[in-house]
């Protein structure tokens, strides 16, 4: 159990180029995440599938159903938001990593997931201590895949972080 580091020397560059396509299946990881997360998807014609035009998301932070529409205003209303957001993990070990780590970290489909644009701006970086899914029917699973993403990266938790996500994973079935 560690304080949080300084964010000294973070920069969202220090994990990769954003949305790498890291399973080399020919898409980016944010269009893998919108076609694993979103029903209905259609895709962008021309594409191999890889560019989800079109779907509904049905978000597991609010509770509500999102039309997902790909254009330059629209495309905000569903973000892929990680779990633990990276200058959050730069914080809690991930400068320690070496550069393949933390590109893997960015694009894991572990760490990763659709969600309501405004609400995932609103997380920010923030911990399971500081924020927590307004939808408390999804709050075990996000404690339990932020546990599970920090195990795997080797990431430490502070104390009040630990309280949080204990006190969560206490009350789960």
């Amino acid at each position: 159990m560690k304080g949080r580091a300084p964010k000294t020397g973070y920069t969202r560059e220090e994990f990769g180029p954003a949305w790498a396509d890291v399973d080399r299946n020919g898409c980016d990881t944010r269009n893998d995440i919108l076609a694993r997360d979103l029903d209905s998807e259609t895709f962008k014609p021309g594409t191999q599938n890889c560019v989800v035009a079109t779907g509904t998301l049905a978000d597991k932070y609010t509770g509500t159903t999102i039309n997902f529409v790909r254009g330059n205003t629209s495309s905000s209303a569903v973000q892929i938001d990680h779990l633990i957001a990276l200058s959050d993990a730069w914080q809690k070990g991930a400068q320690q990593l070496g550069a393949e780590q933390r590109r893997q970290l960015a694009n894991d489909p572990l760490n990763l997931m659709a969600a309501d644009g405004p609400t995932n701006s609103a997380k920010g970086d923030k911990d399971a201590a500081t924020w927590l899914p307004p939808n408390k029917a999804f709050r075990c699973e996000y404690a339990a895949r932020q546990t599970a993403v920090k195990a795997k990266y080797s990431l430490w938790v502070t104390q009040a972080e630990r309280d949080a996500m204990a006190g969560i994973l206490a009350a789960c079935s």
